[in-house]
């Protein structure tokens, strides 16, 4: 499968516009050719796995670090020669990086004090941005008698204070823990969308990016692999890297039968795709996706095949039960709804696995 382009290629008019950006640290390039446009108000996810060139990306927009080669306009205006301060822009860190000797309100009014602003709209501003976070009453307290969310929170607020153009998340919710990093990463949309403000999200958790983005950019080896609504991202994963990262995908590895036909042999077990098959000749290997919740125990309406295989094993994960099957050497992963009345079946029992065939995608490099 061919890595898509279309999608990489500026946008005319984008309100954020990063063009053919590289960056290298003497011999290792960590950023390759990345142009991406991003338009006024939406909200973009940057996904991909530690080392993959994400935060660099956001490092060099926020001005931190410079650009090899490549251009970022914001607004129309070239800023690769300006300096983080001048850029209009809000940043909200992993660590937080309140300050530990200021209370609440005082960090969240630090920018506009820094800006020289009047007290009287310091004032109104902090009032405005803990309201909007939902700390209105803890504005006297210290960064040391809050919650890693309510700092968090507090972070938010400071970078919003300043009424930035484009605002910055370095993988915010990392440190937090899984229940609050639901309530929070909910709420930073939430006031995303409120305020229309155009926002890149760093992270490397791809339930984070799909919940909550516009378009998710997946990063791998410094380049943009794919750009794409969260349902394009999953559903049509232009690459096997795309494919294997977003999601739980199960990988069938066989051979070419009869292309014309879209017939593939795993591993003795003949089955026939929903089209032809384009790029591989008779007798070439073959690695096909297949999504866990296409598949069901038994065949159900809309199901064209129909394998027979064994249970590798079950695993009880509370309201899911996910299970794999044998078939040959190839397993397929499944989830099944736990349901009470019906215990699932166990380990080594003969069962009838089915999907359709259009579920079934042809993976490539």
């Amino acid at each position: 499968m061919r890595r898509v382009t279309q999608s990489l290629r500026s946008v005319p008019m984008s309100f954020l516009d990063i063009s053919h950006l590289q960056k290298s640290f003497g011999t290792n390039t960590v950023v390759k050719d990345f142009t991406l446009g991003i338009e006024k108000g939406e909200f973009v996810s940057f996904l991909g796995p530690s080392g993959c060139g994400k935060t660099t990306v956001l490092r060099m927009v926020a001005g931190f670090e410079t650009p090899t080669s490549g251009t970022i306009r914001i607004g129309g205006k070239d800023v690769i020669n300006l300096k983080p301060n001048q850029r209009n822009i809000g940043m909200v860190f992993q660590a937080y990086a309140l300050f530990p000797n200021m209370t609440v309100a005082q960090n969240v009014a630090f920018g506009l004090r820094i800006a020289g602003k009047p007290k009287a709209e310091i004032d109104a501003t902090v009032k405005e941005m803990l309201s909007l976070i939902h700390l209105s009453n803890l504005g006297d307290r210290y960064p040391y008698q809050l919650s890693g969310g309510q700092q968090q929170r507090v972070a938010l607020a400071r970078a919003l204070a300043t009424k930035p153009q484009v605002l910055l998340l370095d993988e915010p919710l990392s440190a937090l823990d899984a229940k609050i990093r639901v309530s929070l990463r909910d709420e930073i949309r939430s006031i995303q969308q409120k305020l229309g403000i155009t926002t890149i999200f760093v992270t490397h958790d791809q339930e984070e990016a799909l919940s909550i983005s516009d378009r998710v950019v997946v990063m791998h080896e410094g380049r943009a692999d794919q750009v794409g609504t969260p349902f394009d991202i999953y559903n049509r994963p232009a690459s096997r890297f795309v494919a294997s990262f977003v999601g739980t995908l199960n990988v069938l590895e066989g051979k070419v039968d009869d292309a014309a036909k879209g017939v593939v042999d795993l591993d003795g077990i003949r089955i026939t795709l929903a089209e032809p098959i384009t790029g591989h000749k008779n007798g070439d290997t073959l690695a096909l996706a297949l999504r866990p919740e296409a598949v069901t125990i038994g065949q159900q309406n809309g199901h064209d095949t129909a394998i027979e295989g064994t249970i590798h094993d079950v695993h009880f994960l509370g309201s899911v039960i996910r299970t794999r099957v044998s078939l040959g050497k190839n397993k397929v992963s499944l989830d099944m709804f736990n349901n009470p009345a019906s215990p699932p079946p166990a380990r080594g029992d003969k069962v009838k696995i089915g999907f359709a065939a259009r579920d079934l995608l042809v993976l490539g490099e």
